[in-house]
Order: C-alpha cells, then sequence, then structure tokens
C-alpha cells in the first residue's frame, strides 16, 4: 500500500498523541469545563487538515484550555455575564473551539451558527443568520475575518458583532470565572434547517455528558481510539459526536473542514488511512456514497488506501439506505474496509445526540416491509395481479443507557412490536426544552419528560426501526406514501443520484391531492425531457400505484439544510410560491 506524504514528513507538524498516560474516565464529569480541564492534563486533542489531508495546527487539549480561560477573560470584560448568549459562526478550527469553551467557562451559552452554503446566495444566508441571531438574543456573534462582512449585516440591530482576530487581541483582564452546574443549560443547537421559525435546542451539562458518555459506551469506546471527522460544527453529529464526545473521552481528533471534504472527500479516508490506531468516523449515507462514486478505474483502491483499522463506521442524521452502503463496502472492500463496522445509529439535537446504536460488530440489518404495512393498510392484498413490494428498513439498534424508546398512535397508546407509529424518547439526554419558546416545548414534551420526536418507525426486540418523518409523509386517498419511495424509485433510472429528487404532496388544479416530484434534470434536448418525464411516471407508477406530477428543474435547484440534507418541505413551498421555476413541459 502506498499512502499519500504524512503531514509530519512534508510540514514538520506531529499530531497529537493516540495514546498518553492520562487514566481514561468515560465522561464522567459534572459540566463541560471540566472534561476539558481533565482532558487538558494529558497530551491528547484536535488536529487540523487541509483539502489534501495534509496537517496544519495541531491543537492540544492543554492549549484549548489555556485559550478558553483567556477567552473567557475577554467575554466578560465585553460585559458577557452567566446565562448570555454568544453566537459563533462554527467554522472547523482553532478559534472557533477556542470561542465555544470560552462561552462555557463564562457561564455562557455558546450558539454555534451554519456557515454559507452553495445554495442560496449570500442574501439568504444574511437573512438566516440574521433570523437565528433574533431567537437566541446574543450579546455578540464572532466569526472569521473571511465571514464577517455578511455576519456584521446579519448582526446589525441585534448584538455586537466582532471578528475572531480582533477580539482575541482585546484586552483580558483577570478576573474569577463563575462555577457552573451540572443542572446548568451548556449550549443551544439550533436545527441545521431553521430558517423562519428556528427553535434554539437548549442542553444541559447533565443532559449532555450522560448522552457522550452513553454513545461511548455503546461504541466501547477508549484509549487506543482515535476519531475521524469532516461533519461540520453547526450540526448535533459534528459537534456533540465529533466535538464534545472526544473531548469528554480523551480522545485525539483529525479534522477536514467540511467543504473540504465536498472539494476533495477522499481525504477522509486517506486521513483515516494515516491512522495507525482504531478509527472511529462518522457520516450521513451520502458521505459514503460520494466516497464510492469518486472512485474510477484508474484509482487502485488497495494501494491508496488503508481502511482495516476502521472499527467504527457510524451512520446517522439521515435514513440509512442499504443499497448505499453496500456499494461502499464492494468498493471498498479490496482496502479493508469491513462491513461489520458499520454501526447503525439514531438520534437528533432534541435529545442530545445519540438516540439507539447498533450492537458493535453487526453491521447494517435490515428488515424487509411490505409495502402496504408502510402505506397504513391492513387485511388482505386488494390486487393479486400486481407483485408484493417490500422496503428494506435498517435496524438502528437499541437505547442508549439512559434513554427509553416507545412508538405510540394516534391516540397516544403504546404499540406493540413491529406497528409503525410516532417515536418517542424520554431520559437524562433529552433537551430542557426550546429556548424562550414554551409554546414549541409543550408540542415537543410532554410535562413528564416524554419528547415527541416527529419521528415514524416501529420497535422490534427493543431496536427501533425508523421509517421517516411524520411531516413529509404523503397522504393520498387514506394511504399513506412515504416520499422516499418515490424518490428511490426515480434514483434507479441511469443518471440520478441522492439529492436530484424531491417528492412532496400538492393539490392540483382539479382540488385532488396528488404526489408531485421536483427532479434536477441536466439534459437541454426537448425530446430527451419528454422521455424522461415519461420514464419518471412509468417508474413511479410501477412502485407506488400512483400517477404524480413530474417537474424536471436546472441542477443545483433543490434547497438543502447547512448540514447538505435535502429539505422536502422548502422545495415544496418554493415551488408553489414560484421561486423554483421548473422547464417548460413544451421545450
Amino acid at each position: 500500500m502506498q499512502i499519500e506524504s504524512t503531514p509530519e514528513a512534508e510540514t514538520g507538524l506531529a499530531p497529537t498523541p493516540t495514546f498518553d498516560d492520562l487514566p481514561y474516565r468515560r465522561a464522567d464529569f459534572g459540566t463541560v469545563g471540566d472534561a476539558l480541564d481533565y482532558a487538558a492534563q494529558g497530551l491528547k486533542g484536535f488536529n487540523f487538515h487541509d483539502a489534501r489531508a495534509d496537517l496544519v495546527r495541531a491543537y492540544p487539549y492543554a492549549e484549548l484550555a489555556r485559550d478558553a480561560r483567556t477567552q473567557a477573560l475577554r467575554l466578560i470584560a465585553e460585559g458577557v455575564a452567566p446565562g448570555d448568549r454568544v453566537a459563533l459562526i462554527a467554522e472547523t478550527g482553532a478559534d472557533f473551539a477556542a470561542a465555544f469553551f470560552a462561552a462555557i467557562y463564562a457561564g455562557a451559552l455558546p450558539v454555534p451558527l451554519p456557515l454559507p452554503t452553495s445554495f442560496g446566495g449570500r442574501e439568504a444566508y444574511v437573512e438566516q443568520i440574521a433570523v437565528q441571531l433574533r431567537s437566541a438574543e446574543p450579546k455578540m456573534v464572532l466569526s472569521s475575518q473571511g465571514l464577517f462582512a455578511m455576519v456584521e449585516q446579519a448582526a446589525e440591530g441585534l448584538c455586537a458583532a466582532r471578528d475572531w482576530t480582533s477580539f482575541f487581541a482585546a484586552p483580558a483582564p483577570v478576573v474569577e470565572l463563575p462555577q457552573a452546574a451540572a443542572g446548568d443549560i451548556a449550549y443551544l443547537q439550533y436545527s441545521s434547517g431553521s430558517t423562519r421559525f428556528p427553535h434554539g435546542v437548549a442542553v444541559t451539562h447533565e443532559a449532555l455528558l450522560a448522552n457522550l458518555a452513553g454513545h461511548a459506551h455503546c461504541m466501547e469506546a477508549g484509549d487506543g481510539d482515535r476519531v475521524v471527522s469532516w461533519l461540520p460544527w453547526y450540526h448535533d453529529m459534528g459537534l456533540v459526536g465529533c466535538m464534545l464526545a472526544p473531548l469528554a473521552n480523551q480522545i485525539s481528533v483529525d479534522y477536514l473542514a467540511t467543504e473540504d471534504f465536498a472539494r476533495r472527500p477522499l481525504s477522509w479516508l486517506t486521513l483515516i488511512s494515516r491512522n495507525a490506531h482504531n478509527t472511529l468516523s462518522y457520516s450521513p449515507t451520502f458521505g459514503y456514497d460520494i466516497c464510492a462514486r469518486r472512485i474510477s478505474p484508474s484509482i487502485n483502491v488497495a494501494e491508496r488506501f488503508d481502511l482495516s483499522r476502521w472499527r467504527v463506521a457510524g451512520n446517522g442524521a439521515d435514513m440509512i439506505r442499504p443499497e448505499v452502503m453496500q456499494a461502499f463496502v464492494d468498493v471498498f472492500a479490496a482496502a479493508g474496509f469491513k462491513a461489520s463496522a458499520f454501526l447503525p445509529s439514531y438520534g437528533l439535537a432534541e435529545a442530545t445526540l445519540a438516540v439507539s446504536i447498533m450492537p458493535l460488530g453487526e453491521g447494517i440489518v435490515s428488515d424487509l416491509i411490505d409495502e402496504r404495512t408502510l402505506a397504513g393498510l391492513s387485511g388482505g392484498r386488494t390486487d393479486s395481479r400486481r407483485p408484493t413490494r417490500y422496503r428494506a428498513i435498517v435496524n438502528c439498534g437499541k437505547a442508549v443507557p439512559g434513554l427509553t424508546i416507545e412508538v405510540r398512535d394516534e391516540t397516544g397508546a403504546v404499540l406493540p412490536d413491529r406497528k409503525i407509529g410516532r417515536v418517542f424518547v424520554k431520559g437524562i439526554g433529552v433537551m430542557a426544552g426550546y429556548f424562550r419558546d414554551p409554546e414549541a416545548t409543550a408540542a415537543a414534551l410532554s410535562a413528564d419528560g416524554w419528547l415527541d420526536t416527529g419521528d415514524m418507525g416501529y420497535l422490534a426486540k427493543g431496536s427501533i426501526f425508523i421509517v421517516g418523518r411524520a411531516k413529509d409523509m404523503i397522504i393520498i386517498n387514506g394511504k399513506n406514501h412515504w416520499p422516499q419511495d418515490i424518490e428511490w424509485a426515480i434514483e434507479q433510472l441511469p443518471g440520478f443520484k441522492a439529492g436530484d429528487i424531491a417528492a412532496f404532496a400538492i393539490t392540483t388544479p382539479s382540488g385532488e391531492e396528488a404526489p408531485a416530484v421536483l427532479v434536477q434534470c441536466r439534459t437541454s434536448d426537448p425530446a430527451e425531457r419528454s422521455n424522461l418525464r415519461e420514464a419518471i411516471r412509468t417508474k413511479v407508477r410501477a412502485i407506488t400505484g400512483m400517477s404524480c406530477v413530474v417537474e424536471l428543474v436546472p441542477p443545483r435547484t433543490l434547497p438543502r439544510t447547512s448540514s447538505g440534507k435535502l429539505s422536502r418541505s422548502k422545495a415544496r413551498s418554493q415551488y408553489l410560491s414560484g421561486e423554483i421555476q421548473p422547464f417548460d413541459v413544451a421545450a
């Protein structure tokens, strides 16, 4: 195997070690600040790499703790008091990490905010940040110099705006730092899709550390492990799973910025290949998909990569697609990747992060569900001429320690095994509520602590199987249709991939409900477009038995959340408002 040149050889830098002499503790701390104080006694830390996977900066936890305490003094000098919010544009790097923990040490609530995406442009980003600033009401917002002009515009009339460079150069008079309690709010997590009505998830130190300990327990994390991540720090899986979890469990991390992963996804695998020890690394399905698609016949996978020490290849943050996972195995088995390394999981920010995790070593385990069950129908088949169709639903494992999962029907009654209903969660990792939004909190969180996740699924022998988001369900003539089924059907046609299609329900001019699909089209030939529309209609009808409205749209039209996931609800609203303009049917 020939691994690309190591960062030490080219830059003279050395990453923080995988091992040190500090006794391992599994996130058993009172507060996040306590966790950093302990990790700072060792040699491990964060390591930031460029797009080619070369080390740019090693940032030991000891250095992070020193910087964060100094920045906490600057926050206090700026008038930041315990309980105040400090908004932070979450670029992957030492500046954000120091500012995040500075807010923790100052008793304030750090609020990670997203980076711009390639969709929407400057004004859309400014408005998104402004909406979240209005919700959080921070004392100040901090960003890099490169994004400062947009952030300053968003903050106008709302809060002070500073860039890292000027803020870190400000005086830091020595004062006593406040001491947080386990029950205090640690940070606010905004959904990556937060737009008009953002909800800041308030997470306590106690809930966070309990979830981090449960997550580490399920993965058997500890000495000898190393985390590799490209996930954004404004998303719960990136922030909690790949920043806070390694720190609270004293594990070194190698980071690739999300935008660098988007340009050079195989650098993720290069980082994993360079690790001589066990690797823990997570990704949504689309990350595995992108990597598998980037391997051309000219790439010798066995020579370029060594994935044999990838102990935990986590899957989460979106629906897990077994066929994509199998394609990844097919491509990278030659590099030593084992299918048993896949670790499906289910979680959401309202439960801090992890709700359930599969047992180690079992990989992707799917359950085949009859389409009639998914549609909410019962009884015998009404048309014996139509074959029985199934969808593979991935087992997302059992609840992490400290959490309980129930599946309920529309009346709130708990359902037995293998009955699809709404997923509820209760336990120490559940959020305290939505920040300053008692109405939204009451809608999601019952008085006795049960969280309505908004997801639909079923339990089987204690394991949870997620079938989709309740709000995405398309209900026509009393029958449930899942948009994923329609989208996956179209993706089977040549030339399409995940993310090219958005399915949702609309009301037709005749007043009837019908499914509609927006399909990103790359051909300009009118005849090809006409044939494509008919092929899509035929495919959807064959899979679902429904006729659908097909609209072809230009590439890069469909909206996404800041974490890269397709936003069906936003696609629907933009289509209905005319913001998304399909190609002319006659064109």
